[in-house]
């Protein structure tokens, strides 16, 4: 079986949870090396997850001839300049989300990979539940009538102490922004899988409980192009934990609880019914394996860098509205 040799650059939080064991244990991906700012903790996590090689230093990384593709998983203000040096290394590159800081770099990196001739995707892994492709199954058959309303609750209490490991997600010149840039994002990306390119943008992003260079809490209204209206609330700072989805038609609706269980309940015009379609057990597995699929194959993968631009150009419209 073909494989792909793979070199992963950061090594936190992310990586640790999904990025890494995805490409230990996947039949397609040959895990060769991590780097890492501190030596020592570069070695224990190559050793940890099976990598054959570490380096300190991410330039040092990207040298190896072995590697095809470089993941990205550091903070969003590496992911242009890592991986434009990675593209005129000749390396395919899989970058965390959100794809850069703004527009202008998601631009360069686009230029980056296409004048090097390799494939850039960017890891918006909600793409890949069967629970998202089976709600846009439903709008396309008609069922429930027209979209007219998409609703999204992203809440998560977040007030960590300057030593954490995370705290860079409340510097705004490393994260890029609050909740509505980390995974703010993500649901940006799934209400344009599901309900398509968006045309008009209005917003608010503000701090109501936390004194931080970011916002705590933000909310944003979208009109799609073919006519459906939404609106994505998302906070730092609520006590209740929330992620949730809710889409109402013309004939119907869709309520999904917790977007990343699987679970939703289907209201027609003449019955009610439950539907569960569970996500993989490593989230960024499917994400991982189409990478993969895309780089063997020759052809672009689910989650391209055009995609990724078209969120953060949503982005820069959301934070130009406070």
């Amino acid at each position: 079986m073909r494989k792909l040799s793979w070199g992963l650059i950061g090594c936190g939080d992310i990586a640790r949870k999904r990025v890494a064991p995805a490409l230990r244990d996947l039949d397609q991906c040959d895990f060769v090396a991590v780097s890492r700012e501190r030596g020592e903790l570069a070695e224990a996590f190559a050793k940890e997850f099976g990598a054959r090689r570490w380096y300190s230093t991410w330039p040092e990384l990207l040298l190896d001839k072995e590697l095809a593709a470089i993941y990205i998983a550091t903070p969003v203000d590496l992911h242009a300049e890592q991986t434009i040096a990675a593209a005129e290394a000749g390396k395919h590159v899989l970058c965390e989300k959100p794809m850069a800081m703004n527009v202008r770099e998601c631009d360069r990196m686009i230029a980056a990979a296409r004048a090097n001739g390799v494939i850039l995707g960017v890891a918006y892994y909600r793409h890949f539940y069967p629970l998202v492709q089976r709600v846009k199954e439903i709008l396309e058959s008609g069922e429930i009538g027209t979209p007219v309303m998409a609703q999204i609750n992203a809440f998560e209490w977040f007030d960590p102490p300057p030593d954490n490991s995370r705290y860079w997600l409340l510097r705004k010149d490393i994260s890029g922004g609050g909740p509505m840039f980390d995974f703010g994002c993500h649901r940006i990306e799934l209400l344009r899988n599901i309900l398509g390119a968006i045309k008009k943008v209005r917003a608010i992003a503000t701090n109501v409980l936390f004194d931080r260079e970011v916002e705590d809490t933000a909310a944003a209204l979208f009109q799609f192009e073919r006519g459906a209206c939404g609106i994505l609330s998302v906070t730092h700072a609520g006590h209740e934990a929330q992620d949730t989805l809710d889409i109402f038609c013309s004939r119907g609706s869709l309520h999904i609880p917790v977007l990343n269980e699987g679970l939703m309940r289907v209201v027609t015009d003449k019955a009610e019914r439950s539907e569960t379609h569970s996500p993989d057990a490593n989230l960024h597995a499917p994400l991982i394996r189409d990478y993969v699929a895309a780089v063997m194959n020759g052809r672009a993968p689910a989650v391209t860098g055009d995609i990724g631009r078209a969120v953060a150009e949503i982005e820069e419209q959301i934070y130009a509205s406070e």
